[in-house]
């Protein structure tokens, strides 16, 4: 390494994030930039250790340790001190297509397995990979590559998310004409429309898409497979058939009252208003607006923390979270030991905002809804909610009960409902016969990724269930290397 007492000498700093107050009145990202100065005293902090879990991406715990595609994290940041910032790019694009994304809306698993973390704050590995690719395109570094030679055979990728577009892009580079399938109007899935835009913008994940779009990949938008156009079809007309179609049935809430006006699922929360900002910077009204209204989101996850940040720019007049599980504590516990996920206590951005607005963190931990009250219009206008406790069954596994006398009643005149997804939606896989596991995802080994069907395959949360944007692009650059194996017999893809 070339500071081996870096992590000795320097102190884990973040750049500055915009005032929450501040920024709440724009869809602009929130994070500020580093000086090069010190970006390369924070890529000096790692520290050779000789064990770098931090590019391990095992699950210990059920959780992702480490990074999920093996990014070569202690070589780009030695090569970040040493101010080699194009041969770091080299490296970071070696294992990752979209380094532009993951800089920005991974928790960073890498961050929590880091050696360093045992004893000391974590290198800032997220921030100097995020730095790593946004320097590599203000420099013009990353321009489109496209293959040398073309194989001939075709291959269709259906859904254009993280999982898709890393297949389409790994595809394309082993020289196969590839053509992804859309069903909405832009490319991108959740990257475009499922995470809002002061978190990932919107012009970054365009940019690469248009590269990719240079590099020979064809794009097809508004077009649903199965609906628009038959999945047997693509079967006839294309040598294999990549299924990245998400998870995207959501959870819902079947309490009463459930049917009352006001209450939506997060998706159509977040796609509508991201659609609408992108189409008019929301002047043509097709969103729904938590403008001036008592807003309730239900569930604690990232999702549900998109929800907030968005109804705060909306102008809410109040703003809760419903999170079911306790409150997680502020350090690790002995039952939770690096290098697994550190489950702590974290104040996200939305949470961040709501906070300074209206004077503390948003959530309540260890709360239900029990059923929704409403106006004499059929509209939402209460949340009646009661408390939880987690027991332990006589198989000795936890699950939530109700306290009774705990009812407590919040107004809500926006309900949002943001408590994961159950599975893939059903129309590609029925038609083509694909099998469902145990959870009604598509059944195809990890690994090969080939379903029962022969030449279809499927990666992504459609696979896996619902996940990181980063285990995204593991399976998808898994499924291509498999699908690259189908078609040619043998591979050179990683």
């Amino acid at each position: 390494m070339g500071k081996p007492t870096g992590f000795m000498e320097f102190q884990r700093q973040l750049p500055a994030d915009r005032s929450p107050l501040m920024r709440v009145n724009d869809w602009q990202e929130f994070h500020e930039h580093f000086l090069e100065s010190k970006l390369r005293e924070q890529g000096a902090r790692c520290m050779d250790c000789g064990i770098p879990f931090c590019h391990t991406g095992q699950l210990l715990s059920g959780m992702a340790s480490g990074c999920p595609i093996n990014n070569l994290i202690p070589e780009w940041n030695d090569l970040v001190y040493r101010g080699l910032w194009k041969e770091a790019l080299e490296r970071l694009h070696k294992t990752n297509n979209f380094p532009e994304f993951t800089g920005r809306v991974c928790p960073a698993p890498c961050e929590g397995s880091c050696v360093l973390g045992i004893n000391e704050l974590p290198v800032t590995i997220k921030t100097i990979e995020c730095a790593i690719i946004d320097k590599g395109f203000a420099e013009g570094w990353v321009q489109p590559e496209p293959p040398e030679k073309r194989t001939g055979k075709r291959v269709a990728v259906v859904g254009s998310g993280p999982a898709g577009l890393a297949c389409a892009a790994q595809l394309n580079r082993a020289g196969h004409w590839v053509t992804v399938y859309e069903r909405a109007d832009r490319i991108g899935g959740l990257l475009m429309y499922g995470i809002p835009n002061m978190k990932l913008d919107k012009a970054i994940v365009q940019r690469r898409i248009n590269l990719m779009a240079q590099e020979g990949v064809k794009f097809i938008t508004n077009t649903a497979v199965g609906v628009h156009i038959p999945a047997t079809k693509l079967r006839e007309e294309f040598d294999a058939v990549v299924l990245c179609c998400g998870a995207t049935k959501p959870r819902d809430l079947p309490i009463e009252g459930r049917n009352l006006k006001g209450i939506h699922f997060a998706m159509e929360f977040l796609h509508a208003n991201t659609k609408s900002l992108l189409d008019s910077g929301l002047k043509n009204g097709n969103y729904i607006s938590a403008t001036n209204k008592h807003v309730i989101v239900v569930g604690g996850g990232d999702t549900g923390t998109d929800c907030v940040g968005t109804a705060m720019r909306h102008k809410c007049k109040s703003l809760i979270q419903f999170e079911i599980l306790p409150r997680p504590p502020d350090t690790r516990q002995p039952d939770n030991p690096w290098p697994e996920w550190p489950k702590i206590y974290r104040l996200d951005y939305g949470q961040e905002e709501a906070k300074a607005a209206f004077g503390d963190d948003p959530r309540r931990y260890l709360t239900t809804p029990e059923k929704f009250l409403g106006d004499e219009h059929g509209h939402v206008k209460e949340l009646v909610t009661l408390d939880v406790e987690w027991v332990k069954t006589a198989q000795g596994v936890f699950i939530p009960k109700k306290i009774p006398g705990t009812e407590r009643v919040w107004p809500a005149d926006l309900v949002l409902l943001a408590m994961g997804f159950l599975g893939p939606e059903g129309t590609i896989l029925d038609e083509l016969g694909i099998d469902r596991d145990a959870r009604s995802n598509a059944r195809a080994e990890y690994g090969k990724f080939m379903t029962n069907v022969e030449g279809v395959f499927a990666a992504g949360d459609m696979r896996r269930g619902q996940s990181l944007v980063v285990w995204a692009i593991n399976e998808g650059r898994g499924a291509a290397r498999e699908c690259d194996r189908y078609l040619m017999g043998t591979t050179n893809l990683p």
